[in-house]
């Protein structure tokens, strides 16, 4: 529908995503109507249907997407310049920096906890985010073993694949309890592995 919205409509339609998937970390789903949401962004009942003529289902597929989105966008730029163990390290500091600052109200345990359960085209866009999520990882590594600090031999989609659910793990204990610790172990030591990986010839 975007391509058919002005620019003030897209506005529009962008400033009742984001203050929808408020109303949801706060809430959660099964706990959230069209009202608290039109209540929150200001919006009357036939300018929430213009943009989403489906209700409460399409609008829930544009939260799940504008979490997805959000997710990479916070760990940028370090994210994607992961070739030194200084980049991997800042990469860290950010990511536990940002979910200890949105603690209850990070987009990862709306998206992974709420908006994504149960709802196919939800689904396939945790996929999706996941696919890219594991992907740039992978590509850290990869610039790693470019740079000669890490064994060609490391499997390093099964090492990619184990910190991503080792830090989603992290944050879902960091929305339980409010305490980062195990979050925190487990980018520390999907790093170390890395580490230790290192080629023989290596410092």
């Amino acid at each position: 529908m975007d391509d058919t919205l002005t620019r003030k409509g897209r506005a529009t339609r962008a400033r009742i995503v984001e203050g929808a998937a408020h109303v949801l970390r706060e809430q959660g789903v099964g706990f959230t109507t069209l009202d608290d949401i039109r209540g929150r962004t200001g919006t009357s009942k036939s300018q929430l249907f213009h943009y989403f003529p489906d209700g409460k289902e399409e609008l829930l597929l544009a939260v799940a997407q504008f979490e997805a989105d959000r997710i990479l966008e916070d760990q940028q730029p370090h994210l994607g310049q992961l070739d030194s163990w200084e980049s991997w390290q800042r990469w860290r500091d950010v990511v536990v920096e940002r979910y200890e600052l949105q603690g209850d109200h990070c987009p990862s345990g709306a998206l992974f906890l709420h908006v994504g359960q149960a709802r196919p085209g939800a689904r396939a866009i945790v996929t999706e985010l996941l696919r890219q999520w594991q992907g740039q990882l992978a590509r850290g590594m990869r610039a790693l073993q470019a740079n000669g600090l890490v064994a060609a031999e490391l499997d390093v989609e099964r090492a990619a694949a184990a910190l991503l659910a080792g830090l989603q793990g992290g944050v879902a204990i960091l929305m339980s309890t409010g305490d980062s610790t195990h979050l925190k172990a487990a980018i520390d030591t999907g790093i170390e592995h890395l580490r230790r990986a290192r080629p023989t010839t290596a410092a």
